[in-house]
């Protein structure tokens, strides 16, 4: 029997990072000719998940505190909650197209287990499934996974530049457990080695394991904006200083101020922010906004990412502060000092530092042995399995 590889990944998230890295991951398991299956996991709450889980629930109440107080703000504006619901209808189209060998439904931890026994080997990855808030499901940490079936994590991200102290335990057992390990950030190999003693690779997100050409193939090239240059602005934090060099830039550009508005957040004040904002974008959109845009302003790790892989004059805005305990900066830090490029790292003076020429035949030669690193750590990783 020719079974498949299970592949654990956030393929349903209404978010352009998330989607474009698992399309990356099963493109490349394609393309080296294996067969796979993408573990829809519901995380129905049942008794047993809600035992597990216990110590979540201080994180679970804030977040569902802070998702009615969005809503409740959103609720003054019928019309942006109108303008969600197209994008939302954008991503989950994509995902429908895109994505298309995904497993049926598992609603608990149990179904899980039964069908894990169907599978070659179990991969994890990519993005921050790692964040210790989540240990508790089992599920990215792969506690589901029998001990006889290879578990595999590809460039998975802790999210975070340290384990808090009553989560170290638990990490250490899930990543004891796991046969290969590569992770994203170099700070995350640092903790893997202080967690066990192991040695783990830092290999590159999935959407870097193809160059800006090889996306071409991957995702059609199409306007999004017509025959006018433009400033593309993809911001996930709120820092209204960050809007105000934007707006400096535009200035003395005369460059429009494109923006994709509340994503993760509903942000007030950007109500008023920017020349054009858009909803109806997917990922295939997303990557052309950046592919034709004149400069890239960012906090986002794959707006980073896109914007070297497309060869843009981009600068990087700190999404969160650094003495922040949830912080995760660590991500961004780690892809802009492997590619030589920290100067792009926001500095005080936008205009400056986002005139300022890069090298990209230096960035794409360091990007070259990144690939190349990680695809032998796939390679060797995935001989484990019977095709």
């Amino acid at each position: 029997m020719n079974k498949k590889i299970g592949v654990c990944c956030v393929f349903n998230h209404r978010n352009y990072g998330s989607m474009l890295q698992t399309l990356a991951t099963i493109e490349k398991l394609e393309r080296m000719g294996y067969d796979y299956e993408i573990i829809h996991y519901t995380k129905k709450l049942t008794l047993d998940l809600l035992f597990r889980s216990l110590d979540r629930v201080p994180e679970e109440v804030k977040t569902r505190i802070a998702r009615k107080n969005k809503n409740k703000k959103m609720d003054k504006y019928p019309e942006i909650k109108k303008l969600i619901k197209t994008r939302n209808t954008c991503f989950d189209d994509f995902r429908r197209a895109r994505f298309t060998k995904v497993s049926q439904p598992y609603d608990t931890f149990k179904q899980l287990q039964k069908a894990a026994e169907n599978y070659s080997a179990v991969l994890v990855g990519s993005d921050q499934l790692w964040v210790p808030k989540g240990y508790s499901t089992g599920f990215f940490n792969l506690l589901f996974v029998p001990d006889n079936i290879p578990k595999l994590a590809y460039a998975t991200s802790f999210g975070v530049g340290q384990i808090p102290v009553n989560k170290q335990k638990a990490a250490r057992q899930f990543l004891d457990r796991m046969d290969y390990i590569s992770v994203r950030e170099l700070r995350a190999s640092e903790m893997i080695k202080e967690l066990t003693g192991r040695e783990v690779p830092t290999v590159v997100d999935p959407t870097i394991l193809f160059t800006g050409e090889e996306w071409k193939q991957i995702i059609e090239i199409k306007k999004v904006i017509e025959d006018e240059k433009y400033i593309f602005c993809y911001f996930l934090g709120n820092n209204p200083e960050q809007r105000l060099e934007v707006e400096k830039l535009s200035k003395k550009t005369g460059y429009k101020v494109v923006f994709i508005p509340h994503l993760d957040e509903f942000i007030e004040s950007d109500i008023k922010f920017a020349d054009q904002q858009l909803y109806n974008v997917g990922p295939e959109e997303f990557v052309n906004l950046i592919r034709n845009a004149e400069y890239v302003c960012t906090d986002s790790f794959h707006g980073s990412v896109f914007s070297i892989l497309n060869h843009k004059k981009f600068v990087t805005f700190n999404r969160f502060k650094t003495s922040d305990a949830n912080s995760r900066n660590s991500r961004i830090d780690s892809l802009l000092k492997q590619t030589g490029l920290m100067q792009r790292r926001y500095a005080g003076d936008l205009i400056e530092q986002i005139e300022k020429d890069i090298d990209y035949n230096e960035v794409e030669s360091r990007l070259t042995k990144m690939r190349e690193k990680s695809e032998e750590y796939l390679e060797t990783a995935l001989k484990c399995i019977d095709r």
